[in-house]
């Protein structure tokens, strides 16, 4: 937008501007596309290993980075899944919960096959493994009844009023023996469960666990087939429970971690799902590894849906700056002046890399620029466009060789949306400022 800026103070009109970037946008995701991918089926796990490990690199967990790499890849591509190297599959990252837990070392952080919930059990002595799960979710109270406020209930007869407490519990008390009935053997309810009403599932030895997030039992339902039940009534105004509102599971259990204590569901029906423990010293660095294991997440989770990859240290910016540069010098209309200005803007990338590595960015840039331009006229020194920076070293290298990796879709849709978001501004014909309120004479007064 700051070239564009200079362009239009050269008389030149926004719309060849404009027109010039569009074709520029245009061929540089052609070029990504058709010249600098590689496909992650070459590549195999370790292409997806090394573009977690790439997206970690900055962060927080950058020196833990093989062991959680090795994690976010087991998530998306289980041993049974190999297939999902093509591209073409849709990997739904909400399938993964990401638990904390205080104290230990990071590198005692698990990855569980199954949901995991942050629950426990409702009662200490009640069954911690179920089975052959039939999963049963609410979304109302199995709480001793009350009437509802502005209610009131006048008795004649001050013997019928243990009768009125007694119908009170017996009602939930119905409730649950309407879900045991059904075959359900374990219920996760977003509300809670009194202790007087424990007892049923502990006889039927059956799991309840209370105060569960909406979010994760929305998960849970889609994963294991359940359908969340707000209230029992049916339509004939009575209350009843189907059994083809179940859910499906190998196994509930509750585990313990550390000093910690999670509900793991395992072998669902319908999705993969998994969950990630995550252990640290204290919560601020919990988050922050969340943070990073999310952002590591959707990068793998990119990688596996475009079935692409291309190599990272402004391999790609300055490949396609050269480019640029010939394209715009086989044109003989105004738009070669935008395009050659679009190709000089992407060498910002490689250029801000090195200034935060403290290194010679001029000549840093100089060089890489010269081998991908080599690259680019000889068909013998085709590999070196993988060439990009080594900030560590201070030197140039093969990032494919060397794992530094990213998602090909992830730079072609900055180059996109920088693109629009440019040509956004410069449709902009006029700038309407108004002028910032002057203080009365009176409060100057004062």
């Amino acid at each position: 937008l700051k070239r564009a800026n200079e362009l239009v103070k050269q008389n030149i009109h926004p719309s060849s501007i404009i027109s010039g970037y569009r074709l520029a946008c245009k061929e540089a995701c052609k070029f990504i596309d058709n010249e600098l991918s590689i496909k992650v089926a070459d590549l195999g796990r370790a292409g997806l290993i090394n573009v977690a490990k790439t997206s970690m690199s900055s962060k927080i967990v950058s020196r833990n980075s093989d062991f959680f790499a090795n994690i976010v890849v087991d998530r998306h591509l289980p041993k049974n899944q190999k297939h999902k190297l093509k591209g073409e599959s849709n990997v739904p990252l909400k399938s993964v919960n990401i638990l904390k837990s205080t104290g230990g070392s990071a590198k005692e952080s698990l990855f569980c096959e199954g949901f995991a919930l942050n629950c426990t059990v409702a009662a200490s002595t009640m069954t911690k493994s179920v089975k052959n799960a039939k999963i049963a979710v609410l979304d109302f109270n199995l709480q001793k009844m009350k009437l509802a406020q502005g209610i009131s209930v006048k008795l004649t007869d001050p013997s019928k009023l243990e009768d009125i407490r007694k119908r009170e519990s017996d009602v939930v008390k119905e409730r649950i023996k309407l879900i045991m009935n059904a075959g359900a053997n374990v219920v996760l309810t977003s509300k809670g469960i009194d202790d007087q009403n424990l007892k049923y599932f502990i006889e039927a030895g059956a799991m309840a666990v209370r105060r569960c997030k909406k979010d994760d039992l929305r998960h849970i339902c889609k994963a294991t087939g359940a359908t969340m039940v707000l209230n029992l009534a049916n339509m004939e105004g009575d209350e009843a429970f189907d059994a083809a509102m179940l859910g499906q599971a190998e196994e509930v259990v509750q585990t313990r971690v550390s000093d910690n204590e999670f509900i793991q569901i395992k072998g669902t029906k319908n999705a993969c799902t998994a969950s990630i423990v995550l252990r640290g010293p204290n919560d601020t660095m919990l988050e922050e590894m969340e943070r990073s294991i999310h952002d590591s997440l959707c990068a793998v989770k990119r990688a596996i849906e475009k079935g692409a990859v291309v190599p990272g240290g402004g391999a790609v910016e300055t490949s396609l700056s050269i480019y640029l540069e010939n394209i715009a010098t086989t044109l003989g209309s105004r738009e070669q002046l935008a395009i050659a200005e679009f190709a000089d803007a992407l060498l910002v990338i490689p250029k801000t890399l090195c200034i935060n590595a403290a290194l010679d960015a001029t000549d840093m840039v100089a060089r890489l620029r010269a081998t991908h331009n080599a690259a680019l006229l000889d068909e013998a020194k085709r590999s070196q466009r993988m060439v990009g920076l080594d900030l560590r070293g201070g030197a140039l290298r093969n990032n494919l060789d060397a794992g530094v990796v990213e998602p090909t879709i992830s730079k072609v849709k900055s180059i996109q949306f920088a693109t629009e978001a440019a040509i956004t501004l410069l449709r902009i014909d006029d700038l309407i400022k108004l002028n910032p309120k002057q203080p009365r004479q009176e409060d100057q007064c004062m």
